[in-house]
C-alpha cells in the first residue's frame, strides 16, 4: 500500500499508470477492433467482441490493482455474490461522479458480463478509447434539442432507431447493458431545478432503458439495481485518482423484469410508457429510501 505518499504524489502516480494501462490495452485492442471492422461475417465478428471483451477485462483488472496499491478507501459492498457471467442484465444506477463507472468495474469485473454503456455520438472521437469503445459496440446516441427537432422534424426518433440498432448487437455475447437514467449527474442545483420529488436523486428517464426491453426483452430478464453512496460526498475525478475518497459503499439488487414490460413499443405504446415510468419510480423510490440509509450509517 502506498497510501502513506501525500495526495498529489498519488495523483501524478495514479494518473501515469491510467495513461500507460489505457494506451497499452487500446492499441492490443486495436488488432480486432480492425478485423472486426475490415471483415463482415458475423460469427468471426461475434469472436472478435469476446477478444475484445478479455482484453478490456484485463484493463480493468489493472486499474484495479493501481486503486489497490495506492488508495486507502474503505469498500462496502453488497449483493455482488449474486452477479452470474454469462446472463443479460438492464444495469440501472444513480450518477454522481465520474467514479461511478470505475467503482462499478472495478465490482463487476469478471462477475458479470462487461457493462457497455450508452455514450454521447461525440465520445467516439475520443483519442485512443474512442474506437476501443466503437470496438465493444458500446452505443453512441446522438441527441437534439427540441428547438433542433421543431426545425427538423425528420430526425425525430434517429436516437432511439440508433438503440435499436446497437441493442440488436448485443444478442450475441452476454452483457450488461448499463444506464444511467438520470440522464446526468447528481448535483444539488439540478435537484432543485427539476424540482425532484427524491431527496438524493434526479427524476429518471424511461427512454434509453424502455428500448432495451423492447429491443431485447427475450434476452434480458433481470434487472441489476445499483446503487452508489460516497458518505465522504460524491468525489471529483481528481479527488479520486489522489486517494481521496475516504469510503464507497455499494448495493446491488437482482430483480426479475416484468413481462409485460418486454417486447413492446415505447415510441407509439402510451400505456406501455405509462407502465414502464410507473416501474421505473418505484424503483427510484425504493433506490432513495436505500441512499438515505447508506449516508446515515
Amino acid at each position: 500500500m502506498l497510501s502513506f505518499l501525500p495526495a498529489p504524489v498519488i495523483g501524478v502516480l495514479n494518473s501515469i499508470l491510467l495513461a500507460i494501462n489505457t494506451l497499452f490495452w487500446c492499441l492490443l485492442l486495436y488488432i480486432p477492433a480492425l478485423l472486426k471492422l475490415i471483415i463482415p461475417h458475423k460469427g468471426f465478428r461475434v469472436l472478435c467482441t469476446r477478444v475484445i471483451i478479455w482484453i478490456s477485462e484485463s484493463w480493468v483488472a489493472c486499474n484495479t490493482g493501481w486503486m489497490k496499491l495506492t488508495h486507502g478507501t474503505q469498500w462496502q459492498v453488497t449483493g455482488a455474490e449474486n452477479l452470474r457471467r454469462e446472463s443479460w442484465y438492464l444495469v440501472l444506477s444513480n450518477h454522481q461522479s465520474w467514479v461511478d463507472i470505475f467503482a462499478m468495474q472495478r465490482v463487476f469485473n469478471r462477475r458479470a458480463p462487461f457493462l457497455k454503456f450508452f455514450l454521447k455520438q461525440q465520445l467516439i472521437w475520443v483519442p485512443v478509447i474512442g474506437l476501443a469503445w466503437w470496438g465493444l459496440d458500446f452505443p453512441f446516441m446522438k441527441r437534439y434539442t427540441r428547438e433542433y427537432l421543431i426545425k427538423h422534424p425528420e430526425k425525430r426518433g434517429e436516437d432511439l432507431k440508433a438503440t435499436r440498432r446497437a441493442c440488436e448487437k448485443f444478442r450475441y455475447t452476454p452483457v450488461s447493458v448499463m444506464n444511467f437514467v438520470e440522464g446526468t449527474r447528481f448535483t444539488q442545483a439540478k435537484h432543485d431545478k427539476q424540482k425532484s420529488r427524491y431527496t438524493h436523486l434526479l427524476t429518471p428517464k424511461a427512454g434509453g432503458a424502455a428500448f432495451v426491453l423492447d429491443t431485447m426483452g427475450d434476452s434480458i430478464q433481470t434487472l441489476v439495481d445499483v446503487t452508489i453512496a460516497y458518505p465522504g460526498g460524491a468525489p471529483s475525478f481528481w479527488n479520486f485518482i489522489c486517494g481521496r475518497v475516504p469510503e464507497v459503499k455499494m448495493e446491488i439488487q437482482t430483480v426479475a423484469i416484468p413481462e409485460h414490460l418486454k417486447g413492446r413499443d415505447y415510441s407509439t405504446d402510451a400505456e406501455h410508457r405509462r407502465n414502464v415510468k410507473s416501474w421505473l419510480a418505484e424503483q427510484w423510490q425504493a433506490k432513495d429510501a436505500r441512499l438515505e440509509e447508506m449516508l446515515r450509517s
